[in-house]
């Protein structure tokens, strides 16, 4: 064995077996070992070598006579990769031999690098998902939840070991349950991919059955001839209650420019009004030649008057705390026709009532803001409002006949679309803009019934 081992330019150590030998092991970065006997405490050597923490990266031989053929089970027992027997005083053959115990041994070493990298590589992974601060979850094709991160477990109020293996529509509150199962399947047939590869803000669900909004971006893995996907989810409630404090902001200067419309310009004009309305008539009885000029006067500061009050009557909606939402839907359908001189008609429209009454005006100007888009975007010419009821949601739609949206709009949206998607989010309703029926462009809030707290109005 020696002799092989010289003539194939081999650094070796003979050894006797013993505990403080397996150092060794390390310090002089073995990979190959042979055993020549098979005495007890030999053995004992290499069933310690194979408890060593990477006690499987190491090859180990055994040379036996044929005297000890009968001994095979003990090397087994002793986990030895391999024996040397009939080649032993064969120098060709052992040659053979000692060459495929050292091809045996790279491939051990190299398949133990593979496997400590892909273990360094799991523990950084699981390090990254046990400590980052978004909530990470991974489903399979079934939408059965596979991995569930601390901070999902701290999001969700749910245990790991809760959520493995049940499918992930456990943390929606109705109706997105029944719609995500339905996307899975419509997804296998047709591979139509509705949030795969993009962000969503959409309703999750704690063990507790309370509700909160969160934003959700999905990707796709395919491993091992398995499709994965990966949710990481991060919860917006605080950043829902920032936008709704900019909108009550933003709502009560609209009600203060409104007010100091109708009280301040309206009332300032109206005083114009009667005071040119004398003039005219005091120049009338004389005859005055500028009578006629001062009489048109009157009738110009009447429709300045009548403009200041109308804008005012858009920025106040009045109607919604006396008449509801219908009738303030009513009124501004008119002052589009008087404003923007389209076609503008309500069908279909059923009243509804909210707990929370800045629901009402966040509905009302998104129909406000969507007319007033169709009119300046779209140069429409007709635009229809429109609310239906069914048994487990509303549907309200403004749709138009002008030149709709361009086919990326979704990729640079404007101002006014991002904040009817704010306003939308913030009383739990889903907004989408389509294609409309009459050719031009459909904006679409859908109002579901479960967790909401409107009521019609008959």
């Amino acid at each position: 064995m020696s002799k092989a081992l010289d003539k194939r330019n081999h650094y070796f150590s003979e050894i006797e077996p013993a505990d403080e030998k397996l150092q060794l092991l390390t310090e002089k970065n073995i990979s190959l070992i042979f055993l020549t006997d098979i005495h007890e405490n030999t053995l004992r050597f290499s069933r310690m070598i194979r408890a060593l923490k990477n006690g499987r990266r190491y090859t180990i031989y055994s040379v036996i006579s044929a005297n000890d053929i009968d001994q095979l089970y003990k090397l087994l027992d002793a986990d030895v990769d391999q024996y040397i027997l009939e080649s032993l005083f064969d120098e060709q053959r052992l040659d053979i031999r000692i060459e495929f115990a050292e091809r045996q041994a790279r491939n051990k070493q190299g398949q133990f690098l593979i496997e400590q990298k892909l273990r360094d590589s799991e523990a950084r992974a699981r390090t990254i998902l046990r400590t980052t601060v978004d909530a990470i979850i991974t489903i399979d094709e079934r939408g059965l939840i596979r991995s569930f991160n601390r901070a999902a477990e701290i999001l969700f109020q749910y245990e790991t070991s809760e959520v493995i293996g049940k499918n992930v529509h456990i943390l929606m509150p109705q109706p997105y349950k029944k719609e995500h199962d339905g996307y899975i399947q419509n997804y296998h047939d047709t591979g139509a991919k509705k949030i795969i590869g993009i962000g969503r803000e959409v309703t999750g669900r704690r063990k507790d059955g309370t509700t909160f909004p969160m934003y959700l971006a999905v990707s796709e893995v395919q491993t091992n001839d398995q499709k994965l996907f990966t949710g990481i989810v991060r919860d917006i409630t605080e950043q829902r209650r920032l936008e709704q404090e900019v909108l009550r902001i933003s709502e009560h200067e609209r009600l203060r420019i409104g007010q100091d419309l109708h009280d301040g310009l309206g009332q300032m004009l109206t005083g114009i009004t009667l005071i040119n309305k004398n003039i005219a008539a005091s120049l009338r009885d004389e005859n005055h030649a500028l009578a006629d000029e001062s009489e048109e006067i009157t009738s110009l500061i009447k429709e300045a008057d009548e403009y200041a009050r109308n804008l005012s009557r858009t920025l106040i909606p009045v109607e919604l705390d006396t008449g509801g939402l219908k009738t303030a839907i009513k009124r501004l359908a008119e002052n589009a026709k008087k404003l923007f001189g389209i076609d503008c008609e309500l069908k279909d429209f059923v009243d509804i009532h909210f707990d929370d009454p800045t629901s009402l005006t966040h509905l009302y100007r998104i129909v406000q803001e969507a007319t007033s888009n169709a009119v300046k975007h779209g140069n429409s010419g007709k635009v229809i409002i429109s609310m239906e009821s069914e048994a487990d949601k509303l549907t309200l739609t403004i749709q138009d006949d002008g030149s709709g949206f361009p086919d990326e709009w979704d990729k640079n949206k404007g101002l006014g679309v991002r904040i009817m998607q704010f306003r939308a989010n913030l009383i739990g309703a889903n907004l989408q803009i389509r294609e409309s029926d009459l050719g031009g462009a459909a904006i679409e809030v859908t109002i579901f019934s479960v967790g909401s707290t409107y009521k019609l109005i008959q």
